[in-house]
């Protein structure tokens, strides 16, 4: 849609989160908020841009990670505050122009598809509050908005309306450019409102029609209370989504599932589990309570009470409870129960033990251990990397090992047992009974 174009405004302090950290930066089921609503903009345009002022470079910076071409603008707050000054220096170059705020992550594409749509020069997204407090009211007259006027402005008749302004336009640009210069600041705030286009559009005889959108769609978040209700409305539709697609989910309510995770096949999922950053979940299974972190997981079995923390791509694999693997790249292996496996490469037939350690770090770097087909690793094992175990080895429980082993070999790294007879009652002072 070519002659569409869309502006988000994140130029707000968004004092309110009570935190030096931008609010449009904040997460939602893994990601920023902002990162959220310029995905959704980026499926009707090619033409997006974002206004920003605090904390701009650092805004920018995160914004391009993932959408370099994007258009950035920065916002004199102390000359031009408000929603209509934050547009002062865009350029308009599509026949439309979709207004957004950066603080609205549970926006819909067809929502901004139906906004684009309405045959009018400004078509404005509303809905009917059941609490309208803190809303600019909707003035209607018929089909058409006269007006809208903000919380603080507005008459004690004014302030029982329940039509409210959601904070979403779409002008015909060539509107916009005229409305632009005609507003001023005259309000309790003392700022420029993109909401007074109204007021002029109407006199210049330009057509402004209403949206009814969903309010739960256009919900703003100004405090980290309506960070979580936000963020427990989007998984709501993420878990929707993946069991739609034929994901199990056991007390769906209580899993977590990053919004770039996916999954593929047939996959079953146990309750307290956390799917976080980008996974790929392929038929397997995850246990109660268990952890992923931007991992592949294929045909295999996690949990429960497992930690996969990020790099890790596990096939054909048991890993059971309390295992945690880190950077570990495993086939057909059976890992049933506390170890920790970081920076490893195991394949197929290799049995890990109950207690193994890779002792991957050495105080100053991370190194790697390699293990290959058909070991069979003792309980209570600590392999200090660097170190690679070939094929069909076997090592004694206990053991240490710090060297390689070749195929076919028995590592044992234990010192002698010694039985001292009596000690017992020599050390407590108690009298021996034999």
């Amino acid at each position: 849609m070519s002659n569409i174009g869309v502006v988000v405004l994140a130029a707000g302090l968004g004092t309110r989160m009570k935190s030096t950290k931008p609010k449009v930066l904040f997460e939602l089921c893994g990601e920023a908020m902002i990162v959220h609503i310029l995905r959704k903009a980026y499926e009707i345009s090619d033409d997006v841009s974002v206004v920003l002022s605090y904390q701009k470079e650092i805004v920018e910076a995160k914004i391009k990670e993932f959408f370099p071409k994007i258009k950035i603008y920065e916002q004199n707050l102390k000359e031009f505050p408000g929603t209509a000054g934050a547009l002062k220096d865009v350029c308009l170059t599509s026949e439309k122009t979709i207004i957004m705020c950066g603080d609205m992550p549970l926006v819909k594409t067809n929502d901004l598809i139906r906004l684009s749509s309405a045959n009018a020069d400004i078509s404005v997204s509303i809905f009917e509050a059941a609490n309208p407090q803190g809303y600019g009211r909707v003035i209607m007259n018929g089909s058409t908005i006269e007006d809208i006027v903000e919380q603080k402005d507005a008459s004690e008749s004014q302030r029982l309306i329940k039509s409210v302004n959601a904070g979403c336009y779409c002008f015909k640009s060539e509107a916009l450019k005229k409305i632009l210069p005609l507003i001023q600041n005259q309000n309790a705030q003392n700022e420029y409102y993109l909401t007074d286009a109204i007021k002029i559009a109407n006199k210049l005889n330009l057509k402004c029609s209403a949206v009814l959108v969903d309010e739960q769609n256009f919900m703003g978040i100004n405090d980290k209370f309506q960070l979580d209700i936000a963020q427990n409305l989007m998984q709501k539709e993420i878990r929707k989504k993946w069991m739609q697609a034929g994901v199990l989910m056991r007390l769906s309510d209580t899993v977590y599932i990053d919004s770039r995770a996916k999954f593929e096949d047939e996959c079953e999922i146990e309750e307290n589990v956390s799917i976080i950053g980008e996974c790929v979940i392929k038929n397997s299974k995850i246990k109660s309570s268990s952890v992923i972190e931007n991992s592949v997981i294929e045909n295999s079995d996690i949990g429960p009470l497992a930690h996969i923390r990020p790099n890790s791509h596990i096939k054909n694999t048991h890993i059971g409870n309390f295992v945690e693997v880190k950077a570990g790249k495993l086939n057909g292996v059976k890992a049933g129960h506390l170890s920790y496996l970081g920076d490893c490469e195991i394949e197929e037939g290799t049995n890990v033990g109950c207690g193994t350690i890779t002792c991957n770090y050495d105080g100053k770097a991370k190194h790697k251990t390699k293990i290959g087909k058909n070991v069979f690793i003792g309980s209570d094992t600590q392999l200090i990397a660097p170190v690679t175990v070939e094929d069909n080895v076997l090592i004694a429980a206990g053991s240490t090992i710090a060297s390689n082993i070749p195929s076919g070999a028995l590592a044992i790294s234990r010192t002698k047992q010694i039985n001292k007879s009596g000690f017992f009652y020599k050390f407590f002072g108690a009298k021996d009974e034999k």
